[in-house]
């Protein structure tokens, strides 16, 4: 009778030995699929108020470079920014080694199309910075050359922003992510095609606007915005609560120990 337990003790752990790597790297994976959608979320949080609220005064009114205290509203958003950019390339640094497995190409496209989209928002950051520099120390100058170089600040920036998270996003976030969270399954299909759509949309809107047959934040402008930002939103939220489907990890991390075997 002790044989017999001992064998199957034996057998049993042998048996339940090869799983347990997979199942620490499925936990590994999830867990990186809420470190991505922690740091997508974050994104937003960083994102929206420089551009609703502090950038706001500099760069809607003209008359903004030529005097006055310093504005701690731009201060702020650039640091706003800054947290932003660390936050884009956190994202998909988080979820690359996810997805190299299965696309070490188009993952390695997306990190690149993440770290553009930060490199037009760090533009856009030393233009609102020189704007604010500027108004303080200007003293003597004239003031009509003043107005033409704040107004010209202020178009680098309003066109990094135009590049940045309209063209590049909607490549990188949009169409490589949307496509490789469709063909892995790590996403719901319906989330998923967010993305798909997401991007093609925006990537539309932001030709419109390069081409003058749509004005930057007019209702049809919006439209083609809307899909993208949902995207995005459902998927921090989805992967931060839930994480990636249990079924498309195992299927990952399987396929990933084929080809390393062979």
């Amino acid at each position: 009778m002790n044989t017999i337990a001992s064998t199957y003790s034996y057998a049993a752990g042998a048996a339940a030995g090869p799983a347990d790597p997979t199942r620490a790297a499925e936990k590994d994976t999830q867990k990186l699929a809420r470190l991505t959608g922690l740091f997508f979320l974050l994104t937003y949080a960083t994102s929206i108020r420089p551009v609703l609220t502090l950038y706001v005064p500099a760069l809607s009114d003209p008359a903004f470079i030529l005097g006055g205290a310093r504005d701690l509203g731009l201060t702020w958003g650039a640091i706003l920014e800054i947290l932003l950019i660390l936050f884009n390339i956190a994202s998909a640094v988080a979820i690359y080694p996810v997805l190299k497995r299965r696309f070490p190409v188009l993952s390695l496209a997306f990190v690149s199309a993440r770290i553009m989209e930060s490199a037009f928002i760090a533009m856009g950051i030393v233009a609102v910075l020189a704007l604010g520099t500027l108004r303080q120390q200007a003293g003597d100058a004239d003031p009509a050359a003043l107005t033409v170089v704040g107004q010209a600040l202020v178009a680098i920036h309003d066109w990094t922003f135009k590049m940045g998270p309209g063209v590049v996003v909607g490549f990188g976030n949009g169409i490589i992510l949307g496509y490789m969270m469709w063909k892995t399954r790590l996403l719901p299909r319906f989330v998923s095609i967010l993305g798909l759509s997401g991007g093609p949309a925006l990537l539309a809107g932001s030709a419109g606007v390069m081409l003058g047959y749509l004005e930057f934040g007019s209702t049809i402008h919006g439209l083609t915005v809307a899909p993208e930002f949902l995207w995005e939103l459902t998927l921090g939220l989805w992967l931060l609560v839930r994480g990636f489907t249990p079924s498309a990890v195992t299927a990952l991390e399987r396929s990933s120990a084929a080809c390393t075997a062979q």
